[in-house]
């Protein structure tokens, strides 16, 4: 059996990309299913953000590929094509990954928090579908650790900085005085509730806050003194915003571009700033060929968050190495488990002909056969039974010329019956005590 993690992030694929192979939460649970009914997969979890789409399995030897080839189909993309972008780590590497996903190491914001929250919201979702057992339920459970222990050990967290903040820190650069500014937020998750709490501590004059529930909306608006609006209502407010921030969980936009070029008019070329945080994206593309608007993604916050990336690079090389140790413990953990497999197994087929030999013997002693013939036969037949699979295996090793494997049977079964006084348990206690 093998971990396996595959996907690609915001170094490996672009949005538009990004944006095709993204699991929304409705879709996630069904996702797993069609996963798990592949050949060869046991166990299952999806992690999709902003930033990142990845399948974490556990397949037996040589199944790794059905993966890739199921996420391309699911999506329907091509397999080629998709594996130009793809990375896939396995066992340690797939560990060490997932740790440094859910700690930040992995982010586009270096440290920043809210991906651990989005890994925790993948493993509820998988354990629900029941797409999870012990050995990657136990992984996710000390991922969760690794990153407490990482955040409270380091300064990884340090001055938090989210891309809801380095949005805003955008903002400000291409629009100097949000003070002077409307903002629209667009969504009333996470992200859009860090951006509101960015964008009243950089004293942005009014919010706006749209939401497809209203009472989300309206919610998020009492906090931060806000108006809240719905979704639908978008178009006739949207001539207000100097500044437009959008993170929904849409699958379709919810900016036309039609309705930002009628707002332009109604503003009379007034400049607007619009930044769109979603994956899928929630502005339509075209919206980048007017005039008078400065349209963003998460793929150009690049430059804003480089200076955070140098502040903590400190920080993160000390995170990176209680992973190591933490991988090398999960891994050690892993390792036995299947070791312990391999061992229940064998006792359960030996326990299984033991049974059959003894409940033969048994007919036999009820039939009068002789006692004595009857125990020659039964030791002679659960001999040959235990026997026969390993000598056949060595059989065929010894054709192959595999030399590695008959070293390892004779380390095995080996039985030295004349131990040495050194080798011996109760060697120490049957010496005579020192003389005084």
């Amino acid at each position: 059996m093998a971990l396996i993690a595959l996907g690609l992030n915001h170094q490996t694929a672009p949005v538009s990309l990004r944006e095709q192979i993204a699991f929304s939460g409705d879709r996630t649970s069904l996702a797993l299913r069609e996963l798990l009914a592949l050949p060869g997969v046991r166990e299952a979890a999806l992690l999709s953000t902003c930033n990142r789409t990845e399948l974490y399995a556990s397949v037996d030897e040589g199944h790794g590929d059905a993966a890739v080839a199921w996420l391309a189909r699911h999506h329907d993309l091509g397999e080629a094509t998709l594996r130009d972008y793809l990375y896939q780590h396995v066992d340690a590497d797939a560990v060490r990954h997932l740790f440094r996903v859910a700690t930040g190491l992995d982010s586009l914001v270096l440290g920043e928090p809210q991906i651990l929250g989005q890994v925790k919201e993948a493993w509820s979702v998988a354990r629900e579908a029941s797409a999870l057992r012990t050995p990657m339920d136990r992984l996710f459970q000390q991922c969760f650790s690794v990153a407490k222990r990482v955040r409270t050990d380091t300064r990884i967290g340090a001055n938090p900085v989210s891309v809801a903040f380095a949005g805003v820190r955008l903002a400000q650069q291409v629009f100097a005085e949000l003070d002077q500014a409307t903002v629209m937020l667009v969504g009333a998750g996470e992200t859009i509730e860090l951006a509101a709490r960015h964008l009243v501590d950089a004293r942005a004059k009014r919010l706006l806050v749209a939401n497809r529930t209203l009472e989300h909306a309206q919610a998020l608006a009492s906090r931060f003194g806000g108006y809240a609006l719905p979704l639908s209502e978008i178009g006739r407010h949207l001539a207000e915003a100097d500044v437009v921030i959008s993170a929904t969980a849409s699958r379709d936009p919810v900016i036309r571009t039609a309705d930002v070029g009628a707002a332009l008019r109604q503003r009379r070329r007034r400049p607007m700033f619009m930044l769109d945080l979603a994956v899928p994206r929630d502005i339509e593309s075209g919206v980048a060929d007017l005039d008078d608007v400065y349209l963003y993604t998460v793929d150009d916050l690049e430059q804003v968050v480089e200076e955070n990336r140098r502040s903590r690079r400190e920080a993160a090389h000390e995170a990176e190495a209680i992973i190591e140790l933490q991988v090398e413990h999960f891994m050690n953990w892993w390792q036995g488990t299947e070791r312990q497999d391999v061992l229940r197994r064998m006792r359960d087929q030996g326990e299984s002909l033991r049974d059959q030999a003894m409940a033969r013997a048994r007919q036999q002693l009820v039939a009068g056969r002789d006692p004595e013939t009857v125990m020659q036969q039964l030791a002679h037949s659960l001999t040959n039974k235990l026997l026969h699979a390993p000598t056949a295996a060595l059989r065929q090793a010894a054709q192959r010329g595999d030399a590695e494997l008959l070293r390892h049977a004779e380390r095995l079964f080996t039985n030295d019956e004349d131990p040495s006084p050194a080798s011996d348990p109760d060697h120490d206690a049957a010496q005579p005590p020192p003389k005084a």
